[in-house]
């Protein structure tokens, strides 16, 4: 093992001894400076999670939180300097944590407060207006290859995570969103949520892989309710070099 891996598993591991090469030629000891170092990363990144992550810290309380972020942390260090991710895998690591294994929406709750994050930092890009398309003729239309926007991201949930979340974050409109399919995106500058209907998902995903609007749009799908839902949300960008 480098020095340098020995000293990031250190700094995440309490019963890790200091590693070879630290040195303190004045009072505190080395162990002791070592440990303020490694308290101080902790705690940095346990705020990270926190500020990822509110609704979760609400519905398990700051101090369960705090002590499952630390056991979160130790698994899965950070890949990259950049904290505005830091978390990624942390929904999937709910779903194996058994101190909330009778939480069985948390996970979801989890991965909705993830897409709006990842969905918040996208790319900017110019949404698809319907009034776009009006006047394309029906071959023309079905053979359009919009793309996703940027920030377009579709979770889907087996308990109403959109509701739960809501309802911690001081949204009444969404209180009583159902279990299923949910559309975040962020066309201008706010991240948005939204119940979505049957069949979103699959046309974001065939949409992202160059699939025309005629093969995109799933059978036994509300088309009208896919498409209404795309366009109100602002999750359709035009297609490259191309625009209707």
């Amino acid at each position: 093992m480098s020095r340098q891996a020995a000293f990031s598993r250190a700094l995440l591991a309490p019963k890790v001894p200091v590693p070879d090469g630290i040195r303190a030629p004045r009072a505190p000891s080395a162990e002791a400076r070592f440990g303020i170092y490694r308290n101080s990363v902790t705690v940095s990144l346990i705020d990270a999670l926190r500020q990822a992550f509110p609704v979760i810290e609400t519905l398990v309380g700051a101090r369960f939180f705090a002590a499952m972020a630390r056991e979160f942390l130790r698994a899965h260090p950070p890949k990259s300097p950049v904290l505005a991710y830091y978390g990624a895998d942390f929904p999937d690591w709910l779903r194996s944590f058994p101190p909330v294994a009778a939480l069985l929406y948390l996970p979801e709750v989890a991965m909705l407060e993830q897409a709006l994050r990842f969905s918040c930092h996208a790319a900017d890009a110019a949404p698809l207006a319907g009034g776009d398309l009006a006047r394309l003729s029906p071959d023309r239309l079905a053979r359009l290859r919009p793309r996703p926007h940027p920030s377009a991201r579709v979770i889907v949930t087996r308990h109403p995570a959109l509701s739960i979340w809501a309802r911690n974050s001081d949204l009444p409109a969404l209180a009583q969103a159902p279990a299923g399919e949910v559309l975040i995106c962020r066309p201008a500058m706010e991240v948005c949520a939204q119940p979505a209907p049957r069949g979103t998902d699959a046309t974001l995903k065939a949409l992202a892989r160059g699939e025309p609007l005629a093969h995109a749009l799933p059978t036994q799908a509300d088309h009208a309710a896919i498409f209404a839902c795309l366009f109100s949300a602002g999750a359709l960008i035009a297609p490259e070099g191309d625009h209707p």
